[in-house]
């Protein structure tokens, strides 16, 4: 959990990990000014144990890798990663450096290794991760804040604010505005007016940004996990400041699209909600409640949304793959979005419970019930005593638990039918098996093998007839 900040907090050693201690005493050992950087120094300063530790320093990165055994670099920005100390913390240790000719609004054309500590510091995106410290001296007691942007009287004062010009800091970087969104949640801060100005002017950057970079964003912004910054405090953040059109126009359409629900607001303000109501732990299951109703834009009539879940279904489909998420995480959230519009009655019958499981599948009754519960809640939704969710999870979980759903719980398998009716393995096995797997979920009871085989038998010659190609006439004969 994230605290206040702490602007009279002071570092001492004894607060880093000993393997950022060990980096620090050899740099500093062998003549190199070395500091903490950036967002430990800030988590520090906060009272928090910071989840990554960065050290700048004045080696140059293969004086760095020398000094530590085992110690990687394989990239441009001077950058080693360095395990030291009895704790073998990792730890990101760059060279001083000055960048310029930035080509594509995320990388510069040049780097140049040896500046100052305040020339690092300069480059870096806003004054709250542009504060270092400096280990104590030898002959001295304390270390010493260096702090050339005003840091750490933002931090106080709750001011995210870019390191100077703003325009530029965004030019270089154009994932600067989503991390000033993240940011801004997720410390409680107002953005500094000229910064906010800067990030309108520059909202469009964002759809040059690789869809690896903005799905990482919007996962950090979405697994939030304070109360007093649920996620969907930084999708309308997003929203408010221009960028959510560009880097997620599908969700930005529902802006304006009535809804009629117990709550106020449009859609929009319903996806939002649902966001809220889904775990924080699971954040692209949070994007998939942000995104279960984008079919909606598209399908309004009469007061109806009609077959929005399977126009939205393909559409979130298509958001994820730009977004590159894994071919598994795209199954899952079209899956879900998919599916989201059941409609369970107290008379439905085992059969159809067992169909519906079916049909869903078992693994992911759990995120559907998760997603249709949050979905309630977000319509203000109140759910009945009878043929509500809890009862159709309890009964989902009587089925699961005592008859067969799958052909794999079937008491014969394909090579049972193989043996039993003389067939080739091939499609008329799949075929059978699918049909018997029918019978079984209208009579469990049917699950034996002799009954399965027997009703194998019954259907075998109509398979065959009904699989078999059309028979042609006699091939008519040339006339010459």
């Amino acid at each position: 959990m994230e605290r206040g900040p702490q602007p009279g907090r002071t570092i001492a050693l004894a607060d880093l990990p000993q393997g950022v201690r060990a980096v620090l005493d050899r740099l500093g050992a062998e003549g190199y000014e070395a500091a903490i950087v950036g967002g430990c120094v800030r988590d520090l300063l906060r009272g928090t144990l910071p989840a990554d530790w960065d050290v700048a320093t004045a080696a140059v990165p293969e004086v760095v890798a020398s000094l530590f055994g085992g110690a990687s670099w394989e990239n441009p920005f001077g950058t080693v990663t360095v395990r030291a100390g009895s704790d073998r913390i990792g730890v990101e240790v760059t060279t001083y450096r000055v960048e310029s000719g930035y080509r594509d609004h995320r990388r510069p054309g040049a780097v140049r290794w040896g500046g100052s500590l305040e020339e690092d510091l300069a480059r870096r995106d806003f004054t709250i991760n542009a504060i270092a410290w400096l280990p104590p001296a030898p002959g001295t007691t304390a270390g010493r804040l260096v702090d050339p942007h005003g840091g750490l009287s933002d931090l106080g004062a709750g001011i995210l604010r870019a390191v100077g010009d703003p325009d530029r800091r965004i030019g270089e970087d154009a994932l600067r505005l989503l991390r000033a969104v993240r940011f801004a949640v997720r410390f409680g801060m107002r953005i500094d007016p000229g910064t906010e100005a800067a990030i309108r002017r520059n909202a469009g950057l964002a759809a040059g940004l690789s869809g690896e970079r903005v799905r990482d964003e919007l996962l950090r912004i979405l697994a939030s996990d304070r109360p007093e910054a649920p996620p969907s405090a930084g999708l309308r953040l997003l929203m408010d400041l221009a960028i959510l059109p560009v880097i997620l126009p599908e969700l930005a359409s529902l802006r304006g699209v009535p809804q009629a629900k117990a709550l106020p607001g449009d859609a929009f303000d319903h996806s939002l909600r649902t966001v809220d109501a889904l775990p924080a732990d699971d954040p692209l299951l949070r994007l998939v409640g942000a995104l279960h109703d984008v079919g909606k834009a598209t399908t309004l009539a009469d007061g109806h949304f009609i077959g929005h879940e399977t126009i939205g279904a393909r559409m979130v489909e298509a958001i994820l793959r730009r977004l590159r998420f894994s071919k598994a995480q795209v199954s899952r959230a079209e899956h879900l979005v998919r599916h989201h519009m059941f409609a369970y009655r107290a008379d439905w019958t085992d059969a159809a419970v067992r169909r519906f499981i079916r049909r869903v599948g078992a693994g992911s009754l759990p995120d559907l019930f998760a997603l249709r519960r949050a979905d309630n809640a977000a319509s203000g939704v109140v759910e009945p005593a009878r043929g509500g969710l809890d009862e159709l999870r309890a009964r989902v979980g009587a089925e699961l638990a005592s008859h067969p759903l799958s052909a794999r719980q079937l008491a014969v398998r394909g090579d049972d039918l193989v043996e039993a009716l003389g067939i080739v393995p091939g499609p008329p096995v799949g075929r059978i098996l699918r049909r018997l797997l029918e019978a079984v979920l209208d009579d469990p009871l049917l699950n034996e093998r002799a009954s399965l085989l027997a009703l194998a038998r019954e259907w075998l010659p109509a398979d065959q007839a009904a699989a078999a190609p059309p028979r042609r006439g006699p091939r008519p004969r040339a006339r010459g």
